[in-house]
């Protein structure tokens, strides 16, 4: 009866925990990635909960528990790297599983005894974890949650490859009809109640740490085009041209301005100009890489800092956007008109912070204006100065030679 009780306790926490990330996922509309976790739980108790209900002397049972444990296994894994933004890797997952199945079929036949099931099963679990954190490990998002979670199935990874090892050492073999009367089973039960609690903890953690930052980050978002807001967008050009200057990288802005926006509003109404504001705010958006960082800076003014990128790459990305958009039709605007935009683009120069970066890169963009918009302008003031500061180098190298 003892048994009979402890064994329930891991399956209905497992359900709680499902009906948990289902509500998360359908009442704060989050990703998929949050019915991943709800699925996985689900399998997760249906896989105890067969081992625990079943006759295990069954050559069935092991086969159906572990088809659900290692669904529960692989979604879960699907969920984390989904969320990560890291492949899955479910062909490994995949054969892993064939390979346990495969081997967990041979010993069913040739020993009555399930020592060597466990072991089996197990060590194919703790594999598919190992191939997740190798996932995981490769990803970008290295936040103090993201760290959490590595740690956490770390542990349950380990968990699965050393508690099999250990418990049967100390108990030798186990008899199929024996199984839920051995220590292993208690300690089975033990250890899975409480890495599962830790376990669903650090996700439950993780979900809402992504719906607040989601929240935080919809605020700092431009309602009509997408891209961040003024505030948002400088906050974050600070940010990468610190980091930028830390790892030698170049890094490029562009100024880009709607021409004759005015005429816009004035002409067609307030409506077609949003309808231009949030069409250029798109073709930026499906232009620029995922490294770069764009924002609508003013009302039909906006500015793209171009990562890793030297003011000729940033002047040939501003192009693109100028000729689409000079090529987009504009709701509500007539079939024969057209909008055209005008560009300044400029690279950082060494020591320059983002006021003087976006002063010369402002300045081109005045530039491009005068000389009868629709165009892109590079800043000429720092390609001089670069030239300068090469022909300086150039100079105090050759002083050094000498000496």
């Amino acid at each position: 009866m003892r048994e009979q009780i402890m064994g329930l306790i891991t399956p209905t926490m497992a359900i709680v925990f499902f009906a948990v990330f289902l509500v998360m996922w359908w009442r704060g509309k989050m990703g998929s990635y949050v019915l991943g976790f709800a699925v996985a739980y689900v399998f997760f108790a249906i896989g105890f909960g067969t081992t625990h209900l079943f006759d295990t002397g069954s050559p069935y049972v092991f086969h159906i528990t572990q088809f659900f444990y290692s669904m529960s296994t692989a979604t879960a894994i699907w969920a984390l790297t989904r969320r990560a933004g890291q492949p899955p890797y479910l062909g490994v997952l995949l054969v892993i599983y064939a390979l346990s199945a495969v081997t967990l079929a041979v010993a069913v036949v040739t020993t009555p005894e399930i020592s060597s099931r466990l072991i089996i099963v197990n060590v194919g679990y703790g594999a598919m974890y190992l191939v997740c954190l190798m996932s995981l490990l490769g990803g970008q998002r290295r936040e103090a949650i993201d760290k959490l979670i590595i740690v956490a199935h770390s542990i349950l990874a380990a968990q699965f490859m050393i508690r099999p090892v250990l418990t049967l050492l100390v108990e030798q073999g186990i008899a199929a009809d024996g199984y839920r009367e051995s220590v292993y089973y208690s300690v089975l039960n033990l250890s899975l109640a409480l890495i599962s609690l830790m376990t669903a903890m650090v996700l439950v953690g993780a979900c809402v740490y992504d719906q607040i930052k989601a929240v935080r980050e919809q605020a700092e978002l431009d309602g009509l085009t997408g891209l961040r807001t003024r505030r948002a967008f400088e906050q974050d050009v600070v940010e990468l041209l610190e980091r930028a200057k830390q790892e030698c990288l170049p890094v490029s802005l562009v100024v880009a301005d709607i021409d004759h926006f005015k005429a816009v509003n004035d002409v067609w109404g307030h409506q077609v100009g949003d309808h231009a504001i949030a069409q250029f705010g798109e073709i930026i958006t499906g232009t620029i890489r995922d490294t770069d960082l764009a924002g609508r800076i003013g009302g039909e003014e906006f500015c793209i800092l171009a990562w890793n990128c030297d003011e000729t790459a940033a002047a040939t990305m501003a192009e693109r956007i100028r000729c689409t958009f000079a090529q987009a039709q504009v709701e509500g605007m007539p079939d024969d008109h057209r909008l055209t935009a005008s560009f300044g683009a400029a690279g950082r120069i060494e020591g320059e912070g983002y006021g003087r970066l976006f002063a010369r890169t402002d300045a081109a963009l005045y530039r491009a204006k005068e000389n009868g918009r629709n165009r892109t302008v590079r800043d000429a003031a720092g390609k001089k100065r670069n030239v300068v500061t090469s022909i300086t180098q150039s100079v105090d190298e050759r002083r050094e030679a000498s000496v």
